[in-house]
This record gives structure tokens, C-alpha cells and sequence, in this order.
């Protein structure tokens, strides 16, 4: 009997379903309840909520900084024995929050020291030249995302390092205060290492934002600066992780995408915090393999939105939710000061799944964790009335720039399936293509992201930072009849101006600063306004090449003691030497296949 992905099983959909506002209706009537006559889908045993206290994840402020990747276990619910996991810098779960200066380079040195993966069995050995091995020689790469990084820095999906290999990677903080966090980049294996526990949050501080009590933006600061990296997961009774969502999808086999029934917030399922009754800021990471949410507290509590990826906002805005898809990181402030002491409030999603997830039972994961009010006072201070262009305050983000050059790319999920597993694609090219994106340096550009598909899909550009122009619905149907796609490995990046079914709608008011990742709703273009920075401008070159090459470490020497040397990586390079950034959806299982390509910016 052959084996089929769930993809596979509904590949195509994309061309039959038609414009998405109705896939999304229809996908809120399945989150009401799993269909009886969808397959069935794994489910973490029944958890009682908030039971756990909020993990508070150690920072470390320094220039250099090491961080191992290890073999841990880990227990992510009181009730629940510790499972298999990884980590970074010698935590038992993701990694340490890293504090960088505006400035000052920051070096880390990473080693691989992954003895066992807690998803050997999962790993899809037919996926860009894996193989058993990878299973016991687990491959990792360390990207920043969100950093202004020299390539050979970036963390390239084909730089990877064994056990007993690292890298010194080396950032240099020459961009604006901000939120970026570092996770694993590997090819292929990313959504695997990800979801095991290879993250962690990285702070950029500058002159304005400086992280300190009376800093000049007047914002909370120490015990009221709270870091909250945000996932979904599925458990198991034993306390271990699973990658899989279904039993359709055998075991090594690619699935697209598993929804995640718990929240997880720092590595518990459903923590509950205890907060001073103040202003609090809080930086929120959805650091999920698949979802997106719309966040709100469950008091209908309105908060301000201070900042997105690239940095602050102009002003706060005030809100009663945000939407975050993978990736995404949103930086607010929250006001306790009105809530009784010992009352309590929850940070809550009302995001359905996605649509070709809803169609085989997935529904909303509701809940993520539980404030409880103490009797302190808190951070007692007013909320900002600007964040940019007054008085000890950086300069304003501005408006939009004129675009000198128009380029559409296309997400697509090809409907001609060779061989399972089936396939998302950016370009309608797989990751080998050399027929990649090129844009000028110091040039300014406009990029019609075309979503072919009937689900969202966030995407990430490394490198640089954009602004959101809005976006627009489209009749893909017709879009598809007027200019098909051809078989997979054939450029397709269609003109969807012709195919638009509604006015722009502009970008969502959380989304009028810099970012480096964007939502591309289903059956719609999304456009972005991008600058590529010339190299005198960045003081590096981002087109340079740098070596395929990694340390390999005496695994018995430790400190300065270490030997290293230089090791060729071994895990699908072109030659020996590689060039350029990626692009990619970050839905990790989307951009481990295909929906990953290398682009370059030329002189």
C-alpha cells in the first residue's frame, strides 16, 4: 500500500476551493468540533490548568556567550514525568534569553552536543539528501532571526554541525532596539529541532531602550519586564513530545503541519504568573512549528502594542488582541493596576486552525496561561505617549518609501504530486533551484507575495526588514486559468493585479513598523515595500561567500582547552563554498519542504 502524507491526501485544494474569506468560514465552523468523519488525530491526555508556575527564562548579558546544544529531559506539566527534549546553553528546555548592546558585537560560541534527537524515528529520510544517519548525527544550524547579519553568520540551512561540531558566530548589533530570538535552521530537520527545544529569545538593547530602571522611554523594566515564549504542542501520557498529529501520516513520513492542543508558554503547558497590580511590558514570541493566533486577555482588557520585529512603534497603540503567526514577535504593555488582588486573567487565542488542518478535525487551541493579581504595587509609571521622535527617543519610522522595482513571488502547493510526501513550494521551484530572487543593493523594492493556498502562511525574509502596504483577495481560480502553473521546478510567479476581488486593505495598526516576517493570507497577495542596504552601509558584504565549513571540537577538552578544526559539512552543499540569504515560510514544516529559497543581493 502506498503511503500518503495528509498533505497529499488533500493536495489540490488549493486550486478548488476558491477565494479565501469562505475557507476561513468555513474552517470557524469546524472549530466548533473535530468531525466525526475526519481521520483521527493524536491528543494530549486531559491536564489540569494552571497548576504550574511561569518559568522565568535566565538572561545572560554578555559579549561573549557559549551555548551548547544537548540532550535533555524535560517535564512540561506537573502531572506529566519528564520527557526526551533539547536544549541550549544548559537549560533543560529552549535557551537562555541573550541581552546584546546596540554596538557591541556579540559572539557565541555554539557547540553540537546532541547525543540522542527525541524524534529520530520522525525524521523523513527522503527530504534533501538525509539519511539514518542524521537520525544519531543529528544536523543543526544556528540562525538570529530578525538580525542584520553577515551571511557567513546567518545560520544557512547548509552550514550544519554535527556532535562534536560547533561555529562562532559573531552579531553585530548595528540595528535599532528590538526583539529577535536564535532557533535552528537545519535543512530538513528544522521543524524537528525546533520543536524539540532549540530557541531561545535574544534582546537588543540601545541609548533609548537600555533595559534599566528610568531609562528615557519611561518603561517598565526588571521584575516587570516579562518574556514569554509561546508554542502549542501535543503530549503524551509518558511526558514525551510527538511531532505527529494523525495516524494517517506514518512515522518518518513529512506531515505539513501538526496542531498543537496545549499551550505552552517558557516550557510549561498553561502556566499561571503572578504579576504586581502595574504596568508590565511584555515581549511575546510565537515560537509554534504551525499556527497563528489572535491573542486577547479573557477580561476583554485592553493593552498597547509598543513594538513588532524591527523594532518600536511610533506610538503605542492601544488593542484588544493581536494576531502572531510563527515567528512574529510583538512587544506590549499591560496594565494590572485595576484588577482586585488574587483575581486572575487569561491570555487566550480565538485564531481557528488552519483550513486543510480544520478539514481533518483540528480545532482552535483556546488557552495559554493565567495572570493572578497580587497585592503589591507595581511598575506605577505612565504609558508613552510617543516611542520615536521626541526628546531621548530615536527617529521616527517614517513613511513607506516609492518602490523603484515591482517583483511577484508566488506560495503555491503544486498539484502535481510526483511522489509522496506532497510538497509546498515557494516559486513553484524546490530548494536545489538556482533560479532565485536577485535584487540590487541599495535599492528599493516591492514584493506582491501571491498565496496560492487555502491557508495563511507567514513569511520570512532574512537580513532585512519591510513595511506592509496591505493586502488583497483574490479569485485564484481565475488567476490559474489565465496563467497556470507548470509542473514543479518550473518558475511561476504570477501577475495577480489583473485578479484582485476587493480594495487594499492596509496593514493591521501593529503592523505599521518594521518586520521581517508577514502574513500572506489564503487566496490573496500580500505586498511588502523592502530596501536592500548596500554593503558600505552594513559594513559587511551581504553578497560575500564564506566556507561550507564548521569546527570540529575535542569532545574530552572543555574552555580554552578545546581543540577545534576545520570540518567540511557534508549535508547536501553545492561545492565548497555558499552565498546569499533565504526566504521562507515559517511554518517550520513548510520551509523543511520546499517552501524555502536562497536569494542573493547583488551590486
Amino acid at each position: 500500500m502506498q503511503r500518503i502524507s495528509r498533505r497529499a491526501l488533500l493536495a489540490g485544494m488549493a486550486l478548488g476551493a476558491g477565494a479565501g474569506v469562505s475557507l476561513l468560514g468555513g474552517a470557524r465552523a469546524l472549530a466548533d468540533g473535530p468531525d466525526i468523519s475526519a481521520p483521527p488525530l493524536f491528543h494530549s491526555p486531559r491536564l489540569e490548568p494552571f497548576v504550574d508556575e511561569l518559568p522565568i527564562l535566565p538572561r545572560i548579558d554578555s559579549a561573549t556567550v557559549s551555548i551548547d546544544a544537548t540532550t535533555t529531559t524535560h517535564s512540561f506539566h506537573r502531572d506529566l514525568a519528564p520527557g526526551p527534549a533539547l536544549a541550549y546553553g544548559g537549560l533543560g528546555y529552549l535557551g537562555p534569553v541573550v541581552v546584546a548592546r546596540r554596538g557591541r558585537e556579540t559572539t557565541i560560541e555554539y557547540r553540537n552536543r546532541v547525543t540522542s534527537h527525541p524524534f529520530a524515528a520522525d525524521f523523513d529520510t527522503s527530504l534533501h539528501g538525509l539519511g539514518e544517519h542524521d537520525r544519531t548525527a543529528v544536523p543543526t544550524s544556528m540562525h538570529l532571526h530578525g538580525g542584520v547579519t553577515p551571511p557567513a553568520f546567518d545560520g544557512h540551512p547548509q552550514q550544519i554541525s554535527r556532535p562534536g561540531q560547533g561555529y562562532t558566530y559573531r552579531f553585530p548589533n548595528q540595528q535599532d532596539a528590538t526583539t529577535m530570538w536564535y532557533h535552528d535552521h537545519a535543512m530538513a530537520v528544522t521543524r524537528l529541532n525546533v520543536y524539540a527545544g532549540l530557541a531561545g529569545l535574544y534582546l537588543l538593547r540601545d541609548e533609548y531602550d537600555t533595559g534599566e530602571s528610568g531609562n528615557p522611554l519611561g518603561l517598565p523594566t526588571g521584575a516587570h519586564e516579562l518574556d514569554l515564549v509561546l508554542q502549542e504542542k501535543i503530549v503524551n501520557s509518558d511526558g514525551a513530545q510527538s511531532i505527529r498529529s494523525t495516524p494517517i501520516v506514518p512515522q518518518g513520513r513529512w506531515e505539513g503541519g501538526a496542531v498543537g492542543d496545549v499551550g505552552v508558554v517558557n516550557g510549561k503547558i498553561w502556566p499561571e504568573a503572578r504579576v504586581d497590580r502595574g504596568l508590565y511590558r511584555m515581549r511575546l514570541l510565537n515560537a509554534a512549528s504551525f499556527s497563528i493566533w489572535d491573542l486577547h486577555f479573557s477580561d476583554g482588557m485592553q493593552f498597547w502594542v509598543i513594538g513588532m520585529e524591527g523594532g518600536l512603534m511610533d506610538a503605542p497603540f492601544r488593542t484588544d488582541h493581536v494576531r502572531l503567526s510563527p515567528g512574529e514577535r510583538v512587544d506590549i504593555l499591560v496594565d494590572f493596576s485595576a484588577l482586585e488582588p488574587d483575581s486572575t486573567v487569561e491570555l487566550r487565542n480565538t485564531e481557528p486552525a488552519a483550513p486543510q488542518a480544520a478539514q481533518i478535525g483540528a480545532v482552535l487551541m483556546p488557552v495559554f496561561m493565567r495572570f493572578r493579581v497580587g497585592n503589591e504595587l507595581g511598575f506605577t509609571g505612565p504609558v508613552p505617549e510617543t516611542l520615536r521622535g521626541g526628546t531621548g527617543q530615536p527617529p521616527v519610522v517614517g513613511p513607506i518609501p516609492v518602490p523603484q522595482t515591482v517583483r511577484n513571488v508566488s506560495l503555491s502547493q503544486p498539484s502535481e504530486v510526483r511522489l509522496p510526501p506532497s510538497i509546498m513550494s515557494l516559486n513553484n521551484l524546490t530548494f536545489d533551484s538556482d533560479d532565485i530572487e536577485m535584487p540590487r543593493q541599495g535599492t528599493i523594492e516591492q514584493w506582491n507575495i501571491v498565496n496560492a493556498t487555502p491557508d495563511p502562511h507567514p513569511v520570512h525574509l532574512h537580513l532585512v526588514h519591510f513595511r506592509v502596504i496591505g493586502r488583497q483577495a483574490i479569485d485564484t481560480l481565475a488567476m490559474c486559468a489565465r496563467q497556470p502553473q507548470g509542473p514543479l521546478g518550473i518558475k511561476w510567479t504570477p501577475d495577480a493585479d489583473p485578479f484582485v476581488v476587493e480594495s487594499l486593505r492596509g496593514p493591521e495598526p501593529w503592523e505599521t513598523g518594521f518586520k521581517d516576517t508577514v502574513i500572506c493570507d489564503p487566496n490573496s497577495v500580500t505586498r511588502i515595500v523592502v530596501y536592500f542596504p548596500t554593503a558600505d552601509e552594513l559594513g559587511f558584504d551581504p553578497d560575500a561567500t564564506f566556507p561550507a565549513t564548521v569546527d570540529t571540537f575535542d569532545e574530552h577538552a572543555s574552555g580554552d582547552h578545546a581543540h577545534a578544526r576545520s570540518h567540511h559539512t557534508d549535508h547536501d552543499t553545492q561545492g565548497s563554498e555558499l552565498q546569499g540569504y533565504v526566504w521562507h515560510c515559517h511554518i517550520l514544516d513548510h520551509e523543511d519542504h520546499d517552501m524555502m529559497l536562497e536569494y542573493r543581493t547583488v551590486q
